[in-house]
């Protein structure tokens, strides 16, 4: 793999790991385009999760300071009920992830892989659409109930082409949460997610990818600088509503997928 092609994996990774579109799609669509085989390269896609998660971190710090300075107060704190809330989310995809994580790797290696990739992006673009339109009684919190039913549309995402902030975006949206609260917890609830992954796969896979270090260091930084602009783009996109101009861009991705693997 060459640098320049690490730059663009790394700037697609940044991009759509935040914006409602489907990173592990588009990331199958881009490979495909480069005419990239990065199966075994287990290093590098680990390289891309650790800087999609800092650009979290540092995107929203004020928040994930906060919560952390609560945690560890002796009485009970909204702090602590919200990373209750973020743990109780996490029981969906800590589920899919024991038991199902080898099948939905064995789906990204399928000879299908584009057409499953157009159908769920299709998906995403009916659910961004039916979020938008719909205009249900907003609530004041997130209730653990609905971080748990978030944490569902999260699991349900793990499916390739099935946008993970779309899909709990709005699925918080339909459950009559505010916007903005939405958005924040569905970037922090991954965080816990990722970061286990993370842990996992270094200490059971063998990253002694092919990638080279100037790849890696490359592939990071541009993962990094576009997904502080594109965390930060979207929080102020679900804050506006506009998410339907998301649901149209998935709709047209999702039929260039299916197009390119039937035609």
């Amino acid at each position: 793999m060459e640098t320049l092609q690490a730059i663009l994996l790394g700037i697609v990774q940044g991009i759509t790991e935040f914006l409602p579109v489907s990173s592990s799609g588009h990331l199958q669509i881009a490979k495909a385009l480069l005419g990239v085989e990065l199966e075994d390269n287990l290093l590098f896609d680990v390289t891309l999760h650790a800087a999609t998660v800092l650009s979290t971190i540092v995107v929203l710090w004020s928040e994930v300071w906060r919560l952390l300075k609560g945690l560890f107060s002796r009485r009970f704190t909204s702090e602590q009920a919200y990373v209750l809330k973020i743990a109780v989310s996490m029981i969906p995809i800590g589920i899919v992830g024991f038991c199902f994580k080898d099948r939905i790797e064995a789906m990204l290696n399928a000879p299908w892989i584009l057409a499953l990739v157009g159908g769920m992006l299709l998906l995403t673009a009916a659910l961004l659409a039916f979020a938008y339109y719909a205009r249900p009684r907003e609530k004041e919190q997130i209730s653990y109930r609905d971080a748990f039913i978030i944490g569902i549309a999260q699991a349900v995402a793990a499916l390739p082409g099935l946008s993970r902030s779309g899909s709990t975006i709005a699925t918080g949206l339909l459950l009559g949460n505010r916007k903005e609260a939405v958005a924040r917890f569905s970037f922090l609830m991954v965080l816990a997610p990722i970061l286990g992954e993370m842990m996992l796969e270094t200490a059971s896979g063998d990253l002694t990818a092919s990638v080279g270090g100037a790849q890696l260091t490359a592939g990071f930084a541009a993962a990094f600088v576009t997904g502080c602009a594109a965390c930060k783009f979207m929080l102020e996109i679900v804050k506006r509503g506009k998410l339907i101009w998301f649901a149209l861009y998935c709709a047209a991705a999702g039929i260039v997928s299916l197009f390119s693997y039937f035609c």
